[in-house]
């Protein structure tokens, strides 16, 4: 069975259920029922190799429960889990073991939301059937699903989240170049995608158990809504993570920033924050005056750049809008050029969010310590024949090949040459515009927009020469025909 079938033959029977209302119900829905699914599988493949303990009672584990096709179902099936099951889960908050406290934040505001014991255990058994992350050949379609539950996530709209394409985490991770040993952090992480790129580069680098382990204790990641945070625990386990406890379930930005302390420092930091989000009255209070705003992205740029350790680096995706804006972002903005390297801007054309937002976005690399003397843009082109990206045409890991080649080497980058694509600023020229950095490609032909009040003259203009020439023309051809006659 496909993907796309399983997972919409899933949906198809919730779709029986009075109590599930909506796709986004689905999804939390199916979530919960996969996130005990993968985590049975992965412990009975970790259980072989380590000294793991399971956190959950074995009475709740799905292997005990769910497993068997002929198992409690209707009315007796729906006590277990409303009654039994979902309170189990919760109260391991209070064991104080990382195993118990990463199942007791998943399950924090965890719902079942179906009313109906024998649909529900169709549902299980649909799952079980057709998934078994201890068959080797289908630990790909784990991969495949958690993508089309991302998909099915993005079509509901769930609270104006974009989840950023894979091909542009996998970018931005490759130009940062993480080490075995270097500590990495997703402050905004949604559902883990930039991690996961971090722990493919790491886990390619890894020889030994203790790198792996190493690998497990790097990576960082926060989210404060329940649903994303789910999946991105779900997505570190399928990744290897065995206890991803440092995968929180808080607001970043709720800690005041003058608790920070050096150890709190990291070697890398990753982020989309959210595009145009405000954050709840009294959040800006957590930052210095000068940053004061309730706007999401400044916030966590002002929250990335004290993170930060000396030389450590960072790429963060922001709209356009930080670019020009004024105010704070200004104030960020010569705090960035004045401490920090800001050597490379890659300029995003519109459509990478799309469906979800039009919004034109950038990427900024950045590395602690300045100033900053100049800084490179690249205008990152659309493959040839596109207008636009979209579901069946999306964004590939294969168009930053321009970037690659022209970046120079990770550290260093040097030998960069000027392109039709690439181009060099002084941070001398930012500053005399006020450290506005919307800069435009110089390569390109600029379309100029003249002033609306022109544009109608000329038109005026232009309309009465035509209708001058139609008249002069009939007036020939009558003349034409008197002179025939």
């Amino acid at each position: 069975m496909s993907i796309v079938s399983l997972v919409k033959s899933i949906q198809d029977i919730m779709r029986k259920d009075v109590g599930v209302d909506g796709d986004a119900q689905r999804i939390s829905q199916l979530a919960w029922l996969l996130f005990l699914k993968i985590l049975d599988d992965k412990e009975q493949e970790w259980e072989l190799g380590s000294d793991y303990q399971s956190p959950i009672p074995d009475k709740y584990r799905w292997s005990n429960w769910a497993k068997d096709a002929e198992g409690i179902t209707g009315d007796t099936l729906m006590t277990f889990v409303n009654g039994e099951l979902f309170p189990t889960l919760k109260n391991l908050r209070q064991i104080p073991t990382p195993q118990a406290q990463v199942v007791a934040s998943v399950f924090g505001d965890a719902y079942n939301y179906m009313k109906s014991g024998t649909l529900l255990r169709q549902v299980i058994n649909t799952i079980e059937a057709d998934l078994d992350l201890n068959r080797s050949e289908d630990r790909h379609l784990f991969g495949d699903i958690y993508e089309k539950i991302l998909g099915d996530l993005q079509s509901a709209g769930n609270a104006g989240e974009y989840y950023t394409p894979r091909a542009l985490t996998q970018f931005v991770v490759d130009m940062l170049a993480p080490q075995l040993g270097e500590s990495v952090l997703d402050p905004a992480c949604g559902t883990g995608g930039f991690l996961t790129s971090v722990i493919d580069a790491l886990n390619a680098q890894a020889k030994t158990t203790e790198d792996f382990k190493t690998i497990e204790k790097s990576i960082h990641g926060v989210e404060k809504k329940p649903l994303p945070h789910m999946l991105a625990v779900t997505n570190m386990m399928l990744h290897g993570i065995e206890t991803p406890s440092e995968i929180r379930r808080d607001n970043t930005l709720a800690k005041p920033l003058r608790d920070y302390e050096a150890r709190d420092e990291l070697d890398i930091i990753v982020a989309n924050p959210p595009f145009g989000g405000i954050e709840e009255n009294g959040i800006e209070q957590n930052f210095p005056a000068k940053y004061r705003t309730r706007e999401t992205a400044d916030l966590f740029m002002a929250l990335i750049m004290l993170r930060l350790k000396p030389h450590g680096r960072a790429g963060v995706v922001l709209p356009d809008g930080f670019l020009f804006g004024e105010g704070v972002k200004t104030t960020i903005k010569e705090e960035l050029l004045q401490n920090f390297n800001l050597h490379t801007i890659v300029r995003l054309p519109k459509g990478v969010f799309a469906p979800y937002t039009s919004i034109n976005t950038n990427v900024l690399f950045f590395e602690k310590g300045g100033p900053t003397r100049d800084i490179w843009f690249f205008e990152h082109p659309y493959p040839a024949g596109y207008k636009s990206y979209s579901k069946s045409k999306p964004l590939t890991i294969g168009e930053f090949d321009l970037e690659k080649e022209w970046w120079g080497s990770l550290k260093g980058r040097e030998n960069r040459q000027e392109t039709r694509h690439a181009w060099k600023v002084s941070a001398e020229d930012v500053k005399a515009r006020n450290y506005n950095l919307d800069f435009k490609n110089p390569h390109q032909d600029e379309v100029i927009h003249a002033d609306p009040m022109e544009l109608l003259a000329e038109y005026r203009d232009l309309t009465a020469q035509v209708r001058e020439a139609q008249d002069a023309l009939k007036a020939e051809l009558l003349a034409a025909l008197e002179r025939r006659a």
